[in-house]
């Protein structure tokens, strides 16, 4: 089915149920389902069709999931940018699927306006609400086409939906296809194993719903969920608390960075949290101490799940009741969980041989969230999805009753507060500083942020920036979150004995004893 009609048949089956909370406002299905309609015929008579891109750069709000579903019932695919990307990093991630329009947030759109010279395939800019310095104004666009309904293409399960730009070892964002059958699978496999929703519920966003978030808005849509949508600013805890409270919050996702900051904070212990149900949580690793004070304040709603972009939030999953933190079933907190519905996984060797339960090797996903390939990447899709399975890159091993232990990530990847961090990106820039002679740029332990970007400075000779200069020269450049935490000026950086940078000896000494933590 196209996954556009998502939204159509809820607001048939539930018009008057509210779909989103957010800001003190309210809006039901049937409001939802009216504003895509329009959203949708406006970007028709834009030009926009069957088989385009629109890029959406908007803080957390309804009209991102309004306009996904306008586009998807186009038979357009969207592709999601985060709201805090740079001018160089918007510009790669619109130019790349040749996006037709881009919808902004006013906290955005002075940014993308400066960039029109730049984007060659963007015919058209529209930012949300009334008001548009340049652009189009998209309450304008649905007021002129309110109360003009769609009937969504029929398309063909294999078309593309979601374009989720993820990066590999070269550092470069590549584009995850993620097809129709895709979005509707992964929500399928949600209601199955991980939250039980009915239309009673009621589901919050605390994290991006242009990312992981967006994933479980499908799944609350198609229950017909109300929807709180926690802060387009970033995640408040005393805001969280109140709103858990009274809107009676039963399920959402949450980066272990959230959770710590919950934990830690003096006014959790007296707020009532009994109507949380599942928490699901994923992303970055999680200390077992802190999932004790977790599990003690919020109670047994812990679910966790390990999945990529390309199988987004579908891979493997440990249930509530798996959460057992002593006797000899505790051991499963080091786990990832056991394959999900609908989901294989195997552990393969460097040639691809499946390994048998307890030995070592690459973790591999197959099934019906897994990716169509990337962006115009023939070789790497081909390298990435040989033999029919997903090469996660993470280094893992499988127990008797089939519990998936990830004990490294061959791609160098940092998850820093459930963001994907790719260091080769930013030790690109670095090393067009010209002070700098080589750069290694790692994730170490963080009790915030599960892990911080460090990075190792080789300097060119007479030069000596300071460790702000270098953190600055990276901020300029890349998002804030790309910025290293840290910056220590190195004589050399170790080398293999094929002349490569040694990453594991660098990082090594910064990981030494810090085994006991759930990933």
């Amino acid at each position: 089915m196209n996954i556009g009609e998502v939204l159509t048949n809820t607001a048939r089956s539930y018009p008057d149920r509210v779909g989103f909370i957010w800001d003190g406002q309210e809006r039901t299905y049937g409001e939802c389902n009216v504003r895509a309609d329009a959203i949708a015929h406006a970007l028709a008579e834009l030009g926009v069709g069957r088989g385009d891109r629109v890029a959406l750069s908007l803080s957390n709000g309804p009209e991102i999931m309004e306009a996904m579903f306008a586009a998807w019932k186009l038979g357009a695919a969207v592709v999601p940018l985060n709201a805090r990307f740079t001018a160089d990093e918007i510009e790669y991630h619109v130019n790349d699927p040749r996006a037709k329009a881009i919808i902004v947030g006013p906290e955005n759109a002075e940014l993308v306006l400066a960039l029109r010279d730049r984007l060659p395939t963007v015919s058209h800019v529209i930012e949300a609400g009334s008001k548009a310095l340049g652009a189009l104004a998209l309450d304008d666009l649905i007021e002129a086409f309110s109360g003009k309904a769609v009937s969504a293409v029929d398309v063909e399960g294999d078309e593309l939906a979601w374009l989720a730009y993820t990066s590999g070892t070269t550092g470069r964002p590549k584009g995850a296809m993620l097809t129709h059958e895709v979005l509707v699978f992964e929500s399928l496999a949600a209601l199955a194993d991980s939250m039980r929703l009915e239309v009673e519920h009621v589901g919050m966003h605390a994290a991006p719903l242009t990312h992981g978030s967006g994933h479980n808005a499908l799944v609350f849509t198609m229950k017909g969920c109300s929807q709180v949508i926690h802060s387009p600013w970033g995640f408040d805890v005393e805001l969280f608390l109140e709103q858990v409270a009274k809107y009676g919050v039963n399920a959402l996702f949450m980066v272990p960075t959230m959770i710590k900051m919950v934990i830690d904070h003096p006014r959790a212990a007296e707020t009532d949290l009994s109507s949380l149900r599942w928490v699901i949580y994923g992303g970055a690793p999680m200390y077992v101490e802190d999932l004790r004070k977790a599990l003690s304040l919020f109670g047994n709603v812990f679910v966790q799940l390990f999945g990529q972009t390309e199988s987004p939030m579908t891979g493997t999953i440990l249930r509530a009741q798996e959460h057992v933190l002593d006797g000899p079933l505790a051991r499963r907190l080091g786990s990832c969980g056991r394959p999900r519905a609908g989901v294989q996984v195997r552990i393969v060797d460097e040639a691809d041989r499946p390994l048998p339960s307890g030995e070592t090797g690459e973790i591999c996903i197959r099934g019906g969230s897994v990716m169509k390939g990337y962006w115009e990447r023939p070789d790497e899709t081909a390298e990435t999805l040989r033999g029919g399975w997903l090469h996660t890159g993470d280094i893992g091993r499988m127990d008797d009753e089939g519990y998936v232990y990830i004990l490294d990530r061959t791609k160098d990847m940092v998850i820093s507060g459930g963001l994907n961090i790719y260091p080769r990106e930013i030790e690109e820039v670095l090393i067009t500083h010209p002070a700098v002679s080589e750069a290694c740029v790692f994730g170490v332990p963080d009790d915030k942020w599960g892990e911080a970007l460090k990075a190792h400075i080789v300097l060119a000779d007479g030069d000596s920036p300071s460790e702000a200069d270098i953190i600055g020269f990276v901020g300029e450049r890349l998002a804030g979150y790309k910025k290293p935490k840290s910056v220590e000026f190195v004589a050399v950086l170790p080398k293999t004995t094929y002349g490569k940078l040694d990453k594991r000896t660098v990082r090594a000494p910064y990981w030494a004893g810090q085994d006991r933590m759930v990933r």
